[in-house]
Formats: structure tokens, sequence, C-alpha cells
């Protein structure tokens, strides 16, 4: 099963190598998002009760964090495969990309998903950064799809941020191994989790410092912590719609991913307050950069971004906190973020589509004149922001009633205030574009093909966490309690 739900992904890639981009082919990707989907499902009723799935003798590696994990990337994946048939099928016709580089993108997408899902399934934290790796090779060349100035200097600047942040990540990676071996009689050599976990009271303290410090800038680069966040906004926002969307609604929080899983290791060698101190600074910071950067924004797919940063930062929070609550709300908030960036992202794409600009300034009346595409993207931005009934406010909800009973109070009020900020920024962003009439009309009066359906099944997914988490809420609490233990 786990190395199906490795390779599950990798078939559009072959298909798209024998025949090229065509419809029929990227169709296929979507079925095949839809199996992973469904394989993340039966792995996850698998592990649900505290159990752990193995293969190749601890090469993959699967617990109920992996599985809630598996299923955020396949939610994603299936809704932006989904969105992307007929956003290239326009972009074709409309000559802003080419045959060749609809061929790449069915070849980059494919195993972007599947470096994800392996790093999620990695028994090793060895290939876990590989993976992580993997993935920055993908979205690279991905970034870069238009090949134009803006979207070439956004991915050489992605590479190259990307690449600082991974060798060090690597570098923290690299002592917790040394540490590792030498913990003392019956130690492993080995980057096996497990075999970590169990001798992690034993290790190094001044080492796992080092290493903490490395590991959290090393994979704090990768999921747009400031002050390590300076590739995310001109990434997201140079990137196509889908890639985009899954960029920011799974990569930021797959590399999360990798930061709870030494937080677990770094806790029982250092205790939590060492890397609960360094998560509340990178947390804050944060916070205060979209927010102030968000006020003066003038491109709307740059806003989607710095609010990523945002989601992040409050993340970073629920992490530092570290109570059971406080972890399982930080996961609630991991898919809520997925679901309506993903949504907020996708609609992105159709807006650029039809008015020919990613300036906020060059966009009005959607909701008028474009009610799907405007109502569903103004519906995104109000779950992003924290409104109810989406699964972001039951997560946020949480995240405050975790961080007042862990004697972190000061903190998260802290970061409530500037939240009200960011709210109050997207909301007057928000307003110029929904609302009024256009000064000029649409470049392209269609939406893409078969656009609306991803757009409302992320949507309605979105409410219904936050209404009741009841199909999850065992996973939730599982998964909880693999990082808070």
């Amino acid at each position: 099963m786990l190395l199906a739900l490795v390779l599950v992904p990798v078939l559009p890639a072959l298909a798209t190598a024998a025949f090229g981009w065509r419809p029929s082919v990227a169709w296929f990707a979507v079925a095949d998002a839809a199996c992973l989907l469904a394989g993340g499902i039966w792995l996850a009723v698998d592990v649900v009760d505290g159990d752990t799935a193995y293969f190749g003798g601890h090469i993959l590696r699967a617990d109920a964090l992996s599985a809630f994990m598996v299923l955020v990337i396949a939610v994603v994946a299936l809704l932006a495969s989904w969105s992307s048939v007929g956003y290239l099928r326009s972009e074709l016709a409309d000559g802003h990309t080419t045959p060749g580089a609809a061929r790449l993108f069915g070849l980059l997408v494919p195993a972007f998903i599947a470096s994800m899902v392996l790093a999620v399934l990695a028994a090793n934290l060895g290939i876990m950064w590989v993976a992580i790796e993997a993935t920055t090779i993908a979205t690279t060349f991905l970034v870069g799809h238009h090949r134009n100035r803006a979207s070439l200097e956004a991915s050489w600047k992605y590479v190259i941020v990307g690449s600082v942040g991974i060798v060090l990540a690597f570098l923290g990676t690299v002592l917790l191994s040394y540490a590792t071996q030498h913990a003392g009689p019956g130690a492993h050599s080995t980057l096996d989790w497990d075999a970590m976990r169990g001798v992690a009271r034993h290790l190094d303290p001044a080492v796992i410092r080092v290493a903490a410090v490395l590991l959290l800038l090393g994979y704090g680069t990768k999921i747009g912590l400031a002050p390590m966040h300076t590739w995310l906004p001109d990434a997201h926002s140079q990137a196509p719609a889908p890639v985009s969307a899954l960029m920011s609604g799974v990569l930021l929080s797959v590399a999360f991913y990798a930061l709870l899983r030494v937080k677990v290791i770094i806790d029982l060698a250092l205790g939590a307050t060492f890397l609960r101190n360094l998560l509340v600074v990178a947390a804050l910071l944060s916070l205060v950069v979209a927010a102030s950067l968000l006020i003066a924004q003038r491109d709307y797919k740059r806003l989607l971004a710095y609010s990523s940063i945002e989601h992040m930062g409050l993340v970073a929070l629920a992490a530092a906190i570290g109570t059971p609550l406080a972890i399982a709300a930080l996961l609630l908030h991991i898919l809520a973020h997925a679901l309506g960036k993903t949504v907020a992202f996708l609609c992105s794409g159709e807006i650029l589509l039809a008015e020919g600009t990613t300036r906020i300034a060059g966009v009005h009346g959607l909701l008028a004149r474009r009610p799907l595409v405007g109502g569903s993207f103004g519906l995104a931005l109000l779950a992003l922001l924290g409104f109810p009934p989406f699964g972001l406010f039951a997560s946020e909800l949480a995240i405050a009633r975790a961080g007042f009973s862990a004697n972190m109070g000061w903190v998260t009020a802290a970061a409530f205030s500037l939240l009200l900020v960011v709210v109050a920024a997207v909301l007057v962003h928000a307003r110029s574009m929904l609302l009024g009439e256009a000064d000029t009309p649409s470049v392209s009066p269609r939406t893409s093909r078969g656009a609306g359906v991803p757009l409302v099944a992320g949507l309605v997914a979105l409410a219904t966490i936050g209404i009741t988490i009841w199909p999850i809420e065992r996973l939730i609490g599982a998964a909880a309690h693999v990082v808070a233990q």
C-alpha cells in the first residue's frame, strides 16, 4: 500500500511522456489523484487507532500523522488537477503557453506530487530530506513555466533561496545523525525516526541545540517563515494557478510536517522550551511581515502569497504551544488552509485569464460580471480570514484557546491582534476587486471549461469541516498524539 501511494502519482507523468499533454491525459491525471485520495482514506482507516504501517524494512512508514498529510496532498492534487485541464486548454488557446511547456507541466506536476507523498511516508529523515529537495527541483521549472522575465527571475530566486534552506536542513539532519550515533551503548547509526525517538533523551544537548537552529532555518525557509520568506511571494505569484495552489496549499505544509517530525526528537532531547522560543519568534515575525506587506499590496496573487506567510506563522504559533489541543488545531488549520488557498489560487488563474492582469487596481466588479469566479474568490478570502462557518474559524478559535490555556496569553494576544490587521487589509483589497463596475471589459469573457466544479467542491469541503470534523476527528486526534506525546 505505501509503495503504491508513492508510485500512483507518477503514472500521469508516464502518460504525458508517451502521448504529450492533451485533455485525455490531463483527465487521467484527475482520475489518478482520485485514486491517491482513495488510497489515503484506506491508509487512514488502517492507522487511525494508533497502528503504524511499514514497507521495505523501515524505508517507508505511515502513522496517523503521515496518513493525514497524504489526505491533504491528495485533496489538493485532485482539485488542482481538475482545474488544470481547462486552465492549460485556455492558455494554449490564448497563446499564453506552448505545447512543449504544457508537456513539461504534465511531467513535472505528477513528480512534484509524488515527491510530497514520499516526504510524508519516509521512515528515514534522510529520505524525507531528499524528497523535499526533489520538490524544489520540480517546482523551480514550474515557477518558470511562462518563460518570461518575471517568471524566470522568480524561479532563480526560488532555487537559490530554497537551496540555501535545504542545505541548512541537511546540516541539521547530519548533526541529528551524529548525536544519535554517539548517544551511548546500543545507539543506532541511523536516521530512522523510530530509532532516533527511542534514544532522543540521551542525545548530546549542545549538538541538538545547533541542529535545532539549523533545522528551523532550513525547513523554515521552505515553509516561508520570516525572515526566510523572500522567495515565496515571487514564486507563488509567477507560477501557473494550479501549481500555486499545490505550492501554497500543501508544499508549505509538507515542509512543516518535516519540522514537526524533528520537533518530537528535539523536545525529547532538550525539553519543549528551547524550540518553543524559536518558533514563537518565527511566528510573530511572520505575522508582522505578512500584515505590514498586505496593507500596501497591489497584486492579488502576491496578496495570496503573503496570506500563506501569515497562516504558516499561525501554524508555527500552534506548534510552539505544543499541547494536544494546539497540535490538533494546527492539523485542522493545515487542512482548512489547503482547501481555502487552493480555491483562492484557482480563482486567481481564472481572473488572470479573463482580465489579463494580476494588479488589484485593474480588476473591478467581479461579482456582477463573473459571479461564479467572483463569488468563489470572495468566499475563499472570507474563509482564509477566519470567518464562520469555514474550517479556519474553528482552527483559529482552538489555537487561541490552546494558547491561553498554556499560559502563552501575551503571545497569543499579539498574534491575533496582527490577524485583525490582516483582515482589514484583505477586506479593503477584496472590496475593490469584487464590487463596483469594471472600467474595461474582460480580455476573455469565458471561464475555463469545468472550472466551477473544483471551486465549489473546495468551498463545500471547507464549510463542512468548519461545521463538523466528525469524519476526520479520530484521525486528527491520533495524529496530534504523535507530536504531542
